[in-house]
């Protein structure tokens, strides 16, 4: 069959276009059995879909979509529909709301996956070329006559070593931009390249779901993602690399071999940072020194909060504000960059909880702050409490963009206006009040290349809100 992956093009995000792995990964698995496949990224194209579509002669079109991006989603999907394409939808917000895209309301979704989709996409192949049963794939929902029929659940791979390396070769990498351009810098000549070394996180934080990957850590081995960082490294020739795991360093033993065999290999020559947090009492001092030795230039931690309180009660972190302390102070001895990831306007939070966030952020004095508005997204603890004892105001699925600048929710004693005024107030005395802060942002180059987008953030991030919050 001649399949066609496709991400649709976020409004929300326009600065990060990173790869999107998954589809690499379906993509793959695809190609070893003998189909046809494209990839479309509708963020870095510069043909419509149309077009792609009648040249390639597809049949097929699969559409992955986190949260804030199902409506484009739908729009790409009926456009799919509007082209004789059978149409299939899957990723995180598909698998948190599988029912949703299947209803009455989107005639232009025929099937969704929900789950890891691997062996459905195959399953579904087969399927739809009358090698097997429809009943018998794997996670997926489908019509019959007017109801929904919902199929067995999608397994998790045992063996990560079994799925092969993801198509990287399918992207057009010189059209996405470098992993952190707010940090770095936009480079438009940039070859950044993600990779995953690791699958599900067993922690379970309030605000996270990890409705594809699950609650299972499931690692490759070492050997396996050596031969995958050589490929992008000496055939691929990436300028950058991002670790995209929930959590790559959950055993600490295989993170510092994983470096150990990346510096034994030579291909420390490339750069590479965690582009999400780590876990920080999966850390020690050695660990940072061989993450440095082995190219690594920056790490970043999810801190989220420092209230010992939020942090243990709400949030069910699992890390105590010592052990961000120890790793933040290792990574620094290492001479490794540092981003701090913080979360304002969690339930029970008040302006005394979060001025000490604020405090700690000052503190640990990172190289980068992301400070983020709490976010309710369905199938998390935190969603479940709010929609319980309060009140979620985010009307569009847009409104769920994790670096939106409103507030989605309010609870009996919780203060939303408050909320996004204490989250532009930790910006301003983060970045603008101190000069040495002032001075490492306009001494880039990229402060005045980039001067319009520059101004916008400044703008959302610095400028406090004029009027109440409506629900």
């Amino acid at each position: 069959m001649r399949v066609l992956l496709a991400s649709p093009e976020s409004e929300v995000w326009t600065s990060r276009k990173h790869i999107p792995l998954g589809l690499g990964y379906l993509a793959a698995v695809l190609r070893e059995a003998g189909h046809h496949v494209g990839l479309y990224d509708a963020a870095i194209e510069d043909e419509p879909l149309e077009t792609v579509v009648r040249r390639g002669g597809y049949e097929m079109l699969g559409i992955s979509a986190v949260t804030p991006l199902i409506v484009d989603a739908w729009n790409m999907a009926r456009e799919g529909k509007r082209l004789g394409l059978t149409t299939v939808l899957g990723g995180p917000h598909l698998t948190l709301m599988p029912e949703e895209s299947i209803s009455p309301a989107h005639p232009e979704v025929d099937y969704v996956v929900k789950g890891e989709a691997e062996e459905s996409i195959l399953e579904l192949v087969d399927a739809l070329e009358g090698r097997r049963a429809l009943e018998t794939v794997h996670g997926l929902y489908r019509r019959v006559g007017d109801e929904m029929a919902i199929n067995p659940a999608a397994r998790l791979a045992p063996n990560l070593d079994a799925i092969p390396y993801p198509a990287h070769d399918l992207y057009k990498i010189t059209r996405y931009t470098n992993l952190q351009p707010l940090t770095d810098g936009l480079d438009k000549n940039a070859r950044a390249y993600t990779i995953m070394t690791s699958r599900g996180c067993p922690y379970k934080c309030t605000y996270c779901s990890k409705p594809i990957t699950g609650d299972t850590w499931r690692p490759r081995s070492v050997e396996n993602v050596i031969g995958e960082w050589r490929w992008l490294v000496r055939d691929l020739k990436a300028t950058e690399i991002g670790l995209t795991d929930d959590i790559w360093n959950l055993k600490i033993d295989r993170a510092k071999e994983l470096c150990r065999r990346i510096i034994a290999e030579g291909l420390n020559t490339v750069p590479w940072v965690t582009v999400h947090g780590m876990k920080v009492n999966h850390t020690d001092a050695e660990l940072f020194q061989l993450m440095k030795q082995a190219g690594c230039k920056r790490v970043g931690f999810g801190v989220e909060s420092g209230d010992p309180q939020i942090l243990r009660n709400v949030i069910k972190k699992s890390q105590s504000l010592d052990m961000v302390r120890n790793a933040f102070k290792w990574a620094k001895e290492a001479g490794l960059q540092t981003m701090g990831f913080f979360i304002f306007g969690m339930p029970q939070e008040t302006e005394e909880t979060m001025e000490k966030t604020i405090r700690f952020a000052l503190e640990l004095d990172p190289d980068l702050a992301n400070f983020m508005l709490a976010t309710p997204y369905p199938g998390t603890e935190m969603y479940d409490v709010i929609e319980k004892y309060g009140n979620i105001f985010a009307q569009e699925w847009q409104d769920y963009a994790i670096h939106s600048d409103k507030a989605r929710f309010t609870m009996p004693g919780y203060d939303p206006d408050l909320v996004v005024r204490k989250w532009k107030e930790a910006y301003r005395r983060f970045y603008l009040y101190r000069p040495k802060r002032v001075w490492q942002k306009v001494s880039k180059k990229s402060f005045w290349t980039e001067l319009p987008s520059t101004l916008t953030n400044a703008k959302r991030f610095f400028v406090p809100e004029k009027g109440p919050i409506k629900a």
